[in-house]
């Protein structure tokens, strides 16, 4: 079940999943990249994770670079720079838990968007490749028909 969009187009969104390491940083990108100017963008997970080589050579493909991506924790991300996002969209069920019992407290929209997580494949690197680009398609797709409307609104 998908929440229906909201009205107001978020300023803030944050990308959760696990481990901060595959998912919610290639969405960051892809949202970022999208709208540059438009919307604050960022990752957390619920552990931290290591960088994907994966995820990062499946970004450069798209012309994106994600290698300086340092995976964050919610509370690091916290205690960085605070919560201040109006929506959070949860790619694994263990963010979608954290983030609903974080937003008790914020004032942000939840968004549960289930995303297969693509390290676990087995096969031969293009094999495992094609995975984690599977997963940035459907990320991208995603992400556009969510925010079409801020890119319109934005110039």
């Amino acid at each position: 079940m998908e929440a229906p969009p909201r009205a107001r187009n978020p300023q803030a969104v944050l990308f959760a999943c696990g481990l901060n390491s595959v998912r919610s940083p290639m969405a960051a990108s892809l949202l970022q990249q999208m709208f540059p100017q438009a919307l604050y963008v960022k990752s957390a997970g619920v552990k931290k994770g290591e960088l994907d080589p994966f995820a990062v050579a499946v970004m450069a493909e798209l012309g994106q670079d994600i290698s300086g991506h340092k995976p964050m924790t919610f509370e690091e991300l916290d205690d960085w720079e605070g919560l201040n996002f109006d929506l959070i969209i949860t790619l694994s069920p263990e963010a979608h838990h954290k983030a609903l019992e974080l937003t008790r407290t914020l004032a942000a929209d939840v968004e549960y968007w289930p995303t297969s997580d693509p390290t676990g494949m087995e096969g031969n690197r293009e094999q495992k490749l094609q995975a984690y680009r599977e997963v940035c398609d459907g990320l991208s797709m995603r992400i556009r028909r969510r925010f079409a409307k801020a890119g319109a609104a934005s110039g």
